[in-house]
């Protein structure tokens, strides 16, 4: 099988990349990434020399390029995204480009040339709970409350278009927060570490009391796996960690592995419409595809410090 893998530079991608290739040896991936930022080859290094795996730059707008590549695929898995909440805050554009109309010009190769296409998308695309408010689940009404999540919400609504005006084979995973190595340290479990790495104060929003799930990268790459080989063609299916846990209480678990003390807390303004709780109900992935997350957060935590105590040559050059 040959899969074109969007934005497999970046943290989930490249994650994704190393895990397929390494459960599924004889299947040839294309990554094709446009290097932004968060797109990172480093990240892909061992893989150089693999003759099942290559890179294109390029960006998932340019409509011709896409063609050319996708002709003879199999199935494209589309990880590309503007994905920070902050930088959606002070500049919107780019996540409207790439996010909806980049995910139009992959949809349009999956039609044209009847390609499986599978879509990573977010579990903020369904707004806020409120404390006592059951975790999101495959019904849940959207409610973006960020233009990061306005702009996924828009790609998740075009997928399901295709799929009925146009009988794309599609399937949607929305994701709860991911963490484990190659993540850019712009995002606040690398950003924690790195700091404490650095002998620097953590950045704290607000009081900390808002509320995540994690979900460790490899958990994510084994739902995708399942949904590519089990899932419904046209279905959408949820991933979360079964980890909730508030940011304050996140930070001192991070405090706890880094030998630091509260001392090392900033507490800085809280950011604009920040979203209080997100948490995943993994019933519908666990029935259907007998799949769920297997990784302990402690166990995982420390491991993810540990590679980014190993890896500093890999995240010093990305916080010039």
């Amino acid at each position: 099988m040959k899969l074109i893998v969007t934005g497999g530079a970046g943290f989930i991608g490249s994650n994704f990349i190393h895990y397929w290739l390494k459960q599924h040896p004889g299947d040839k991936i294309v990554n094709l990434d446009a290097l932004t930022y968060a797109g990172n080859l480093n990240n892909l290094t061992d893989l150089e020399r693999n003759p099942n795996y290559s890179f294109v730059k390029g960006d998932i707008c340019d409509s011709n390029l896409v063609k050319e590549i996708t002709q003879g695929s199999d199935i494209i898995i589309h990880f590309a995204a503007e994905s920070h909440v902050d930088r959606s805050i002070l500049n919107s554009a780019d996540f409207i480009r790439t996010n909806v109309e980049g995910t139009r010009v992959l949809l349009e190769a999956a039609k044209n040339y009847n390609l499986r296409f599978h879509h990573i998308s977010t579990d903020e695309v369904f707004g806020a709970l409120k404390a006592g408010d059951n975790k999101f689940n495959e019904k849940t009404p959207y409610d973006p409350h960020s233009p990061y999540s306005a702009s996924k919400a828009a790609s998740d609504h075009l997928v399901r278009a295709y799929f009925h005006t146009y009988n794309v084979a599609i399937t949607i995973s929305n994701c709860s927060n991911n963490y484990g190595p190659y993540q850019h340290p712009e995002k606040v479990i690398p950003l924690f570490i790195t700091n404490l790495l650095e002998g620097k104060k953590v950045p704290l929003y607000g009081s900390g009391t808002n509320i995540r799930d994690w979900i460790h990268v490899n958990d994510h790459n084994r739902g995708i796996e399942a949904i590519l080989l089990k899932g419904k063609i046209g279905e959408t299916y949820c991933l979360g960690g079964n980890n909730e846990i508030s940011n304050l209480e996140l930070t001192n678990k991070l405090l706890e592995i880094m030998g630091k003390d509260q001392s090392s807390i900033q507490y800085v303004e809280d950011r604009p419409g920040h979203d209080w709780r997100y948490a995943i109900d993994c019933t519908k992935a666990k029935e259907e595809l007998g799949w769920e997350p297997l990784t302990d957060f402690s166990n995982g935590l420390r491991e993810t410090a540990e590679w980014y105590k190993i890896h500093g040559e890999w995240w010093r050059q990305l916080k010039k």
